[in-house]
């Protein structure tokens, strides 16, 4: 280490990290190309030979050029992700499974419901119950 100054260290780890960061920027622009349904094929094709042929100023580039619109999709994804999530949520508490039928905890508590209610004695609740469980 005596030949390598502490200096040359710094910046090989400064040039490394920048690197690193331009591959990121490179394949969030390459991605963000392809999700958006704005562009035609051509203009694909055309910014991404251009990020491709020149790729610290294409990078730049796109980013300067397109970097709203890109925030933009990115905030529409994650909204939609977390929408479908959602409607996943919501469709599998209250689906008992694939076939769409109620779930079981909502027909035993109709059961207790009306149990308390007097219509049914605790040996019709009971039959019932085990039925369902079944």
């Amino acid at each position: 280490m005596d030949d390598y100054p502490l200096l040359n260290l710094f910046l090989t780890m400064l040039y490394l990290f920048l690197w690193v960061m331009w591959f990121f920027l490179l394949f969030k622009v390459v991605t963000d190309l392809f999700r958006d349904h704005t562009l035609n094929g051509w203009a694909k094709a055309g910014w991404l030979i251009f990020v491709i042929l020149l790729p610290y100023l294409g990078v730049l580039i796109y980013l300067i050029v397109r970097g709203r619109s890109m925030h933009e999709r990115d905030a529409k994804a994650v909204k939609d992700s977390e929408a479908a999530f959602r409607q996943y949520v919501r469709e599998a508490a209250n689906s008992g499974g694939p076939s769409g039928s109620t779930s079981h905890v909502s027909d035993l508590a109709k059961l207790a419901e009306l149990k308390d209610k007097g219509a049914l004695n605790a040996e019709e609740y009971e039959r019932a119950k085990a039925k369902l469980l079944a």
